[in-house]
C-alpha cells in the first residue's frame, strides 16, 4: 500500500529528477537570438514533474494582434532594475533540521537550493544575529550585563549554523555562483532593553546606542572569521511589530538616529563600512513613510544601501500592496529595494502539497518584480514535519520540509521559486512584459549572457492558449490550468 509519505517522497524525488533531466538541455541550448527556438519549463497541478521541458518553434514576425486575441506582449527595448538574486533563510530552525537528514538528503538539499542547473541557483542568503522564533530558545552571544563585551562568543551558532552556512557557500562555489550573505536582528539583549526581555518588543535604551552598535560589529567580524563572509546587514527585522518571539520596536526616528548617530559610524570606524545596510525590513504597508524618512537624513542616507520590505501586511485581511514597492521605486529610482522575508504562516501537515501555496509565491514574485525589487529572498529554507523547531510555536511552511525519518520533502512552493531563481540570473535586467487578458501573470527578463527569460502564470482552471509577442515575432504557447511557466531563448 502507497502511504502519503511515500507519495509526498516521490514528489520531492520526481522535482529532483525533473531538475537533473533538463541540465545537459539547458547547458547544449544555444543561448540568445531571434532565429533561436524557445524552450519551455512547466511546473503544473497534478503533474508529478517539475519544470517539465519542452521545445517550441523559432517565433516568427508577428502581425497585428486582434481583440479576441490573448497575448504576451515583450518588449526588450525598455529595460529596469538589475537583479540582485534569489535566496532563503538559513536560521538555527533549519540547520538543525538540516543535521537530522540522512547523509543522502543532506547532500540532495545542497544541490536542491544551490546547484543552478540541477536545483533552483540560489545566490543569496539570509541568517540571524542570535535566536529568533524560528531556534529552539532565546539565547544571545554575551553574559548577561557584560557591557564590556569581552564574553562575546558565537559558540551556539558553531553546532549546527556555521556548519551549514559553510556548506552552502562551499557549494555555491562549486558553481561559480557568488553567494550574498546578510543577516538581520531581532531584538537586542534583554538588558539592553526598556522591557528588559528579548521578546514582547520593548525598544533599546537610548544609553546603549553605541554598545549594540559594537555588539553588531562583533557578530560581523565573528561570523567572518568562522569563513562566513557577511554582503550585508538589516537594522532590525520587523521594527514595528510587537512579537511574542524575539522583537524590538524603533519609530521612524529611531532607526534613523541609531543608524546615523551610532551602526554606520561603528561599522565604518572597524573596517566594515562596505557592508550593505538595508533599512526598514517590514511589510510593504508602512513602506513609503519609513522609506522617505530615514533617506531624507543627510546623516544616516550615506550609510544605507538599500530598502528591505515584507509581504505580512496582509495580516490586516487586505491584499498585497505592491503598489507601495512601486512608489518607493518611483520617488527613490537608484535604491534598491529587496524582499527580505516571506513565508506562509499557520502550518497545517494537511496542507503541506497545496498548490494555493505555490501560486501565492508566483503572484507574490511577479508583483514584487514588476514594481522594481532587485531580488527576493524567502524564509527559511528548511524546516520539519511540524513547521519548526520554533520556540514560541509559531509554525510556517518552507520549500523543503524533513519527515520524522531524515527524508526530504519538496513542497510546490520549491518548484514556483525554481521559475524564477534557475532562470533569472544576478545582473539580470527586468524588460517590459504585460498580458492582454487578467487570467495570466507574467514577467520577463534579460540576462546578462542575453539569454531571455518570460515567467507566466496561470492561476484559473482552464489551460489557455496565448501567443508570445517578443520585439515584433510570435509564437503560440499552450499553458495548463494552475501551471507556471519559464521561457527561455
Amino acid at each position: 500500500m502507497t502511504t502519503r509519505r511515500d507519495t509526498l517522497r516521490h514528489l520531492g524525488a520526481a522535482s529532483l529528477i525533473a531538475s537533473m533531466s533538463i541540465a545537459s538541455a539547458m547547458a547544449a541550448a544555444p543561448r540568445t537570438g531571434p532565429n533561436v527556438p524557445w524552450t519551455v519549463y512547466t511546473s503544473a497541478q497534478g503533474s508529478a514533474e517539475r519544470f517539465a521541458m519542452e521545445k517550441l518553434d523559432v517565433a516568427k514576425p508577428s502581425t497585428q494582434p486582434v481583440e479576441t486575441e490573448t497575448f504576451i506582449s515583450v518588449d526588450t527595448g525598455h529595460s529596469y532594475q538589475q537583479i540582485l538574486g534569489f535566496g532563503g533563510a538559513i536560521t538555527d530552525a533549519a540547520a538543525e533540521v538540516y543535521a537530522k537528514l540522512t547523509p543522502a538528503d543532506q547532500q540532495a538539499f545542497l544541490k536542491a537550493y544551490f546547484d543552478p542547473k540541477e536545483g533552483i541557483g540560489y545566490s543569496i542568503l539570509r541568517t540571524t544575529i542570535h535566536s529568533s522564533d524560528f531556534s529552539s530558545g532565546s539565547y544571545t552571544y554575551v553574559k548577561d550585563g557584560d557591557r564590556t563585551l569581552n564574553s562575546f562568543s558565537i559558540e551556539h551558532d558553531m553546532q549546527y549554523r556555521v556548519p551549514l552556512l559553510r556548506q552552502a557557500l562551499a557549494e555555491a562555489r562549486a558553481h561559480r555562483t557568488s553567494m550574498r550573505v546578510f543577516a538581520s536582528p531581532w531584538s537586542a539583549p534583554a538588558w539592553m532593553k526598556s522591557n528588559g526581555s528579548m521578546l514582547q518588543g520593548g525598544s533599546l535604551l537610548a544609553a546603549d546606542g553605541d554598545l549594540w552598535a559594537r555588539y553588531i560589529v562583533k557578530f560581523i567580524q565573528a561570523y567572518e572569521k568562522a569563513g562566513i563572509p557577511l554582503w550585508g546587514l538589516t537594522v532590525q527585522n520587523e521594527p514595528m511589530a510587537k512579537q511574542t518571539w524575539e522583537s524590538m520596536i524603533y519609530t521612524a526616528e529611531d532607526e534613523t538616529r541609531f543608524v546615523g548617530d551610532h551602526l554606520g559610524p561603528a561599522l565604518k570606524a572597524a573596517g566594515l563600512g562596505g557592508k550593505k545596510l538595508i533599512v526598514w525590513d517590514h511589510n510593504r504597508d508602512l513602506l513609503p513613510q519609513r522609506s522617505a524618512h530615514i533617506l531624507s537624513d543627510p546623516k544616516a542616507r550615506p550609510y544605507i544601501w538599500g530598502v528591505g520590505f515584507h509581504w505580512y501586511e496582509t495580516w490586516t485581511g487586505g491584499a498585497p500592496m505592491h503598489r507601495n514597492v512601486a512608489a518607493v521605486k518611483a520617488d527613490y529610482p537608484d535604491v534598491p529595494l529587496l524582499m527580505t522575508e516571506a513565508s506562509i504562516e499557520k502550518f497545517d501537515p494537511a496542507k503541506l502539497q497545496s498548490w494555493a501555496n505555490g501560486e501565492r509565491y508566483g503572484s507574490e514574485i511577479m508583483g514584487d518584480l514588476n514594481a522594481g525589487a532587485s531580488g527576493w529572498v524567502d524564509w527559511n529554507v528548511l524546516l520539519d514535519s511540524r513547521g519548526g523547531p520554533n520556540h514560541v510555536g509559531n509554525y510556517c511552511f518552507a520549500p523543503l520540509h524533513a519527515s520524522d525519518d531524515g527524508k526530504l520533502v519538496f513542497t510546490p512552493s520549491y518548484a514556483f521559486l525554481g521559475h524564477f531563481s534557475r532562470f533569472i540570473r544576478p545582473d539580470a535586467r527586468r524588460v517590459s512584459a504585460t498580458t492582454s487578458r487578467s487570467t495570466l501573470d507574467t514577467v520577463a527578463f534579460r540576462n546578462a549572457d542575453g539569454q531571455l527569460a518570460v515567467v507566466v502564470m496561470n492561476r484559473t482552471d482552464q489551460p489557455q492558449r496565448y501567443t508570445l509577442i517578443v520585439d515584433r515575432r510570435s509564437l503560440p504557447v499552450d499553458i495548463p490550468a494552475h501551471a507556471i511557466q519559464t521561457l527561455v531563448r
